[in-house]
């Protein structure tokens, strides 16, 4: 089984010394989606969405959608969205036993392994396999984290479950290696993050080759096709760590010298377009980016909602009010990450970069809520002079005739923004 074509592609511009890459949207919400679907379609480019082992899984995840579940929903908006069938991708990020990880190691890894099967039969091209997580019954190593090849020789197992699960020509591409942040994002400030070292990159792919090969894995150690490793970008709150070439060269030369593999970056939101033209640059040809599209898009509703506020409607949609509730009844999915006084707290639920809040959108009355918006914009259509003071990029792409005052057209706008950034970037070629 021989890789298949977009990941093929990365390898060759590499080997012939063009910048190239891929864009890779983490992300379940359909806004964003309808978004990246309407960009691929009229850039002509490929779509690759990833879905996190916390997002779906043979579970549910927190979507409530199983791999099939998932791969049948995206496929319905690329169908509406006119999105030829061969230019969406399907894959797997963070694929591992993470959601698993205080059970029983033999049991988590079980879990793990029928989740890698079900993502291939889902129809996922592209897994990257995690597996650097410590389990129940692990041992630390001095570091205090797990050993290397314990880590590699885990990752095998994944592998080997996903082989077996497929029924086709083109193996599922495979991607080693993590960054520090665990599925979901990293609590803090995002300043001051460590990069990979040269000598651990190198290190992943010789423990990962050999790994592979002690499994009888050759072929599919032949489809791995990148290495996750963090060039030096992060982002916290409401700080950015900017990608910073010359603190990263010492990595980026190491990985120019593994002609079969490219890296893969995460966490690449918030970057300027110059910064993301720099990273593929230097060689980080997959890009993955998540909670900036999620916060474009809370940002437009949130714009919209003061233009709702302007209107008077008898019945206003409250949507900030009912969001806030919707996170007060439930801290699960923000807690963690969010430091300081009940002051601090409440700003960062709202406009943190890490952007927690996009656990909150399907929460019923939260989707009300946006409903309720809609409506109220659609039955007393605001003026564009009112839609500039709070979306003035928006308005003035509509009163050039590029967008209708649809507010749902409006948000994808918004959303287009972020993505248009990534667009350029892997487009140097």
């Amino acid at each position: 089984m021989s890789l298949s074509g977009p990941f093929r592609d990365l390898l060759e511009a590499k080997r012939a010394g063009r910048p190239a890459g891929l864009v890779s949207v983490c992300r379940a919400h359909p806004l964003v989606l309808e978004a990246a679907m309407g960009q691929a379609l009229e850039d002509g480019q490929l779509l690759l969405v990833e879905s996190t082992v916390n997002q779906v899984n043979q579970f549910g995840g927190y979507t409530g959608m199983r791999p099939a579940d998932f791969a049948a929903f995206l496929d319905g908006i690329r169908s509406a969205a006119a999105l030829p069938p061969d230019r969406l991708l399907l894959g797997a990020d963070h694929l591992g036993p993470f959601p698993w990880r205080g059970e029983p190691a033999a049991q988590a890894m079980r879990k793990a392994c029928e989740l890698a099967a079900e993502c291939v039969r889902a129809g996922y091209l592209k897994l990257h396999l995690d597996a650097s997580m410590l389990l129940g019954g692990d041992v630390p190593d001095a570091r205090g984290g797990l050993d290397p090849s314990r880590v590699a020789r885990r990752e095998a197992e994944l592998a080997a479950a996903a082989e077996a699960a497929f029924r086709g020509t083109a193996g599922p591409a495979y991607v080693v290696g993590t960054d520090v942040p665990a599925p979901g994002g990293t609590a803090g400030e995002g300043d001051g993050v460590s990069l990979t070292p040269a000598q651990e990159l190198l290190d992943t792919v010789s423990l990962g080759a050999e790994a592979f090969r002690a499994a009888g894995l050759e072929q599919a150690w032949s489809r791995v096709f990148a290495v996750v490793v963090q060039p030096g970008v992060e982002f916290g709150d409401h700080g950015v760590q900017a990608y910073d070439r010359a603190r990263a060269a010492r990595l980026c030369d190491a990985a120019r010298a593994l002609p079969r593999l490219v890296l893969e970056g995460h966490s690449t939101d918030y970057q300027s377009p110059a910064a993301l033209r720099a990273l593929v640059e230097d060689g980080v040809a997959v890009l993955k980016v998540g909670p900036a599209l999620t916060f474009a898009m809370r940002e437009a509703l949130f714009a919209l909602e003061l233009v709702e506020r302007e209107l008077a409607p008898a019945e206003p949609s409250r949507l900030g009010e009912e969001l806030e509730r919707a996170m007060l009844a439930d801290p699960s999915h923000w807690r963690g990450y969010y430091r300081g006084d009940e002051g601090r707290m409440r700003l960062a639920r709202r406009f943190s970069l890490l952007d927690r809040c996009r656990y909150y959108w399907a929460a019923p009355p939260v989707q009300r809520a946006v409903e309720r918006l809609l409506a109220n914009l659609r039955r007393q259509a605001p003026p564009w002079t009112l839609l500039s003071q709070y979306l003035p990029r928006q308005a003035g792409r509509g009163r050039e005739g590029l967008l209708s005052g649809e507010p749902l057209e409006l948000v994808r706008a918004a959303v287009r923004e972020v993505l248009d950034d990534y667009g350029a970037a892997v487009r140097l070629a």
